[in-house]
């Protein structure tokens, strides 16, 4: 008797970007409030401290106010000779023209008691400037000499006034910024880190890039590293090495209070004695904006997040769902240049995980700058994230896109994540060669090392040696356990080849499965899948 269940697609279903209507931000407004203040800075509206851990964080997006301020125009270069008045010069033939030109100026330029050869040297000094100084204006209208006009130039004024008078969109600041991206690749835009800690008997070292409007799932098993890292790149763990640019700007070393994140944590940390509407303008208070300025833009995203009826409620009249999405709207109340959430549905039950995963991705979808989302579920991963990084014993693994990693797993923990057997060896055409002994035989043609992958749906079991059977792969095996696995049972198998198998719950009946029972597996070779390893 054999007992099959239908190969069915068990890879996971990338949910695409649900761009949806973008709800309007806050005007700018709000960000020209005064400078910013240290964070426990406040007037009528006392600055709560609970939990350092906490608030230095989520309001460690405040330092928006902190960014660099390039509106310095550097006022003309002025030089102090006269470079302008010597022209005049040229047409002095003698000395009595020369001072009636203009004795004063002459006086400090040239030696007044020899008229005649100070003529000389003037033309000889200015001569040369007008030359230079023709095919400079003619140079700047092809941008290949605007770059090095600000330094080389030995002209001053002639070569810095053309970069001031018309700004390139790619420097607008200084030179320097020109120069970066000739040797790193996109550095003003984005995330671009390096993240290393090291910890007694445990080393992170994971590298991350993310362009704005990316949203990246730090995927793994607990004690991977995954929440030491987001807590590295909030400020709340110091960096060993590595580094951490954030839209062109080094960030490694500054404080979670001046750095332009905003943190949802996986318990919320909303302050238990203030409203919701207080929870989310805490953060614009922290930069500076006014008690009824960061209180309208706290309304605003509560109205946006559908909790307005709830303004006034204090976190422990907030179901979790209501409280989670307080604590992001929180975080995106500072206008953050990188979002961060730890396990942002952990703490939901099963039912409120739909609901708020499904607004909590719309929500992402509008957001413009980056975000890393931490997670050990694949299913937020897979739905939530438009690229994975998967980390295992604090080193990055496998990233791509989720339907390619759930395509070509790399390690037994992805693997089994999204619900394959996977296996490695050597292949020599149909054929690979298991390191654990036995063979199976795949469609594709390939050689040297290679993984190979199948679904638990496409074994099929028999309690007898099968004889007629079409499957091109055949192991004696033995059930090792049991499980509920959702509507079927999966069987965990040892033997020739351990590997996972799903079925009914009739057919685990008809075949009187149980721990210990000697089963036969087939698997046909057209539903196996290598790919290098």
């Amino acid at each position: 008797m054999s007992h099959s269940t239908p190969p069915d697609d068990t890879g996971p279903v990338q949910t695409p970007h649900a761009g949806g209507d973008q709800p309007p931000r806050t005007s700018g407004t709000g960000d020209t409030a005064p400078p910013p203040h240290p964070p426990h800075t406040g007037d009528s509206h006392p600055l709560p401290a609970p939990g350092a851990e906490g608030m230095a964080l989520t309001q460690a997006s405040g330092a928006r106010a902190g960014e660099p301020s390039d509106a310095r125009p550097t006022g003309s270069v002025s030089d102090g000779s006269v470079p302008a008045n010597a022209e005049p010069d040229r047409d002095s033939v003698s000395a009595r023209t020369r001072a009636a030109a203009d004795p004063p100026r002459c006086e400090p330029a040239h030696v007044p008691p020899a008229p005649a050869p100070a003529p000389a040297p003037a033309p000889a000094a200015t001569t040369p400037r007008p030359a230079p100084m023709k095919p400079d204006p003619d140079a700047a209208s092809p941008r290949a000499g605007a770059a090095p006009a600000p330094s080389p130039p030995g002209t001053t004024p002639t070569g810095t006034e053309p970069p001031l008078a018309q700004p390139s969109p790619p420097s607008p600041h200084t030179a320097t910024t020109g120069a970066r991206p000739a040797t790193t690749p996109d550095p003003t835009e984005g995330l671009h880190a390096r993240i290393v800690v090291d910890r007694p008997g445990f080393r992170l070292d994971v590298a991350l890039t993310a362009a704005p409007g990316e949203v990246v799932a730090l995927l793994g098993p607990n004690g991977a590293g995954k929440t030491t890292a987001l807590r590295a790149l909030a400020g709340l763990v110091p960096f060993t090495e590595g580094h951490l640019r954030l839209d062109g700007t080094a960030l490694e070393r500054t404080p979670p209070e001046a750095r332009p994140v905003g943190v949802v944590f996986q318990d919320y940390l909303l302050f238990p004695h203030l409203s919701a509407l207080d929870n989310v303008a805490f953060g614009p208070r922290c930069q500076g904006a006014t008690k009824a300025e960061a209180r309208a833009r706290a309304a605003a995203w509560l109205e946006r997040m559908g909790l307005a009826d709830h303004a006034g409620a204090k976190p422990r009249r907030l179901s979790g769902g209501q409280a989670q999405r307080v604590a992001l709207a929180r975080a995106l109340a500072v206008r953050p240049r990188l979002l961060l959430l730890d396990e942002p549905l952990a703490a939901l039950d099963a039912r409120t995980r739909l609901e708020v995963r499904a607004g909590l991705r719309r929500h992402l979808a509008d957001f413009e700058a980056v975000a890393v989302l931490v997670t050990h579920d694949p299913l937020d991963a897979m739905v939530l994230a438009d690229r994975l990084v998967v980390v295992e014993h604090g080193r990055a693994v496998q990233e791509g896109t989720p339907s390619g990693i759930a395509r070509r797993p790399r390690t037994d923990y992805i693997a089994r994540l999204v619900g394959l057997n996977l296996y490695r060896g050597q292949a020599d055409g149909h054929a690979v060669r298991l390191a654990a002994g036995p063979s199976v035989v795949t469609t594709e043609v390939l050689s040297g090392p290679v993984f190979v992958a199948f679904p638990p749906s496409a074994v099929t079991l028999f309690r007898d040696r099968p004889a007629g059977a079409s499957a091109r792969n055949l192991w004696r095996c033995e059930v090792a356990g049991l499980e509920t696995h959702g509507d079927q049972i999966r069987a965990d198998l040892t033997g020739e080849l351990p590997l996972a198998a799903d079925l009914t719950t009739v057919a685990a009946a008809e075949l009187d499965l149980r721990p210990g029972a000697p089963v036969w597996a087939t698997v046909k070779a057209t539903q196996t899948h290598a790919y290098p390893a």
